[in-house]
């Protein structure tokens, strides 16, 4: 195994797996162990190691080597440390097989995880150190629920000429990326009894109704809509919930959607879009986003220096675009110009069976390390 694999098995035995999906105080919850072992890795490299506070108890972990000279440019290689839950605890058990590498976590984004810091830790014993580039390792929490690591970091005022954040993209540098709404539609009825339904008004039958508008007419309303990078907009009814029990007639029903945005596209203008589809085919509803934190679509010029001397050293001809939604818009958000890029093919994120090629693994190992070196 090269170091790069041995690292990522070496992260895959370690569960890391967001709180949020597991019950309190469980012992696979949080990035914690992950975070310390790869402060280990970074100190034994001479990088400069820091807890940075995000939320109580789950600090991002930074660790940067400094420039040989004056710092006039700041790179972050920043990939989140959380992994969603496992179906069985033998997810947790790294197997090479095939010259893949199995185990939760092994390409979201732990496979991305092992390429930055380990191109990082190779720069640092390197002659070829820049002399006025200070590069930063951060590994971020919590992006598979609320991004708070991200979000943490944004908010700190941190100052970054770009930010490479890790995912899943078969090392394809990407500059644009849908964003996500969870959208809440509410109908209102009125109660009567279940053998008299004449009486009252069925908001689950309205609900019907709001389904077929949104799968249908809105669907095709949004696939009329394009970019040039990340293709149409689209909605899609998750789940559905009305009535108490089957002799009511029920009086309320409220449905969630995932609405995947576009770059310009905002939440209330998205709300206010589909009310006015809705009361234009006669349904009254409450129509409202149910993200706590905006998710918002994400798109960074790819003629700045920075990223064409990146596709340049990748030998990319020209940006993509994902239609998934990551840390890299929390970051471009907070003023850092982001791009997504590691890796792991998204097909096999979350999934029972989640695993990375062991080739591409080091390959983008090495395009990080050929791209840092290229910088002044």
């Amino acid at each position: 195994m090269t170091n790069t694999a041995k690292l990522l098995a070496e992260l895959i035995a370690l569960p890391s797996v967001n709180p949020a999906f597991l019950p309190p105080r469980h012992p696979h919850a949080g990035e914690g162990g992950v975070a310390r072992f790869l402060a280990s890795v970074a100190a034994r490299a001479g990088l400069d190691v820091e807890f940075r506070k995000a939320v109580p108890h789950r600090p991002n972990l930074l660790a940067g080597l400094g420039p040989v000279g004056k710092t006039r440019r700041t790179i972050l290689l920043a990939p989140h440390l959380d992994t969603v839950n496992v179906a069985n605890d033998r997810q947790f058990v790294p197997k090479n097989r095939g010259g893949r590498l199995h185990g939760r976590g092994a390409c979201d984004t732990k496979g991305a995880v092992a390429a930055m810091l380990v191109a990082l830790c190779e720069l640092a014993r390197s002659k070829s150190r820049p002399r006025e580039t200070e590069i930063i390792f951060v590994g971020l929490i919590d992006e598979e629920n609320a991004q708070s690591g991200s979000r943490a970091l944004a908010g700190s005022g941190v100052r970054a000429d770009l930010a490479i954040v890790g995912e899943p993209t078969k090392l394809q540098i990407v500059t644009a990326h849908k964003g996500s709404l969870f959208i809440s539609v509410e109908t209102r009825g009125k109660a009567a009894h279940g053998a008299t339904p004449q009486f009252g008004r069925n908001a689950v039958h309205r609900m019907a109704r709001v389904v077929e508008v949104l799968e249908t007419d809105y669907a095709a309303q949004l696939r009329r809509r394009r970019h040039p990078l990340l293709g149409c907009a689209t909605v899609s009814v998750g789940t559905i919930a009305g009535g108490t029990q089957p002799n009511i007639v029920p009086d309320r029903c409220v449905l969630s959607a995932d609405r995947r945005t576009l770059p310009g596209e905002t939440e209330t203008g998205v709300c206010r879009e589909i009310t006015a589809l809705l009361h234009g085919r006669g349904l009254d509803a409450k129509v409202s986003n149910a993200r706590l934190a905006p998710c918002l679509p994400m798109e960074t010029d790819a003629r700045l220096p920075l990223i064409r001397q990146f596709l340049q050293s990748a030998a990319q001809a020209r940006a993509m675009g994902v239609h998934y939604y990551c840390d890299a818009a929390v970051l471009a958000g907070g003023g850092i110009p982001s791009v997504v890029f590691g890796p792991g093919d998204i097909a096999q994120a979350h999934t029972a069976d989640e695993w990375i090629s062991l080739a591409q693994l080091e390959r983008g190992k090495e395009m990080l390390l050929r791209f840092l070196k290229s910088l002044p």
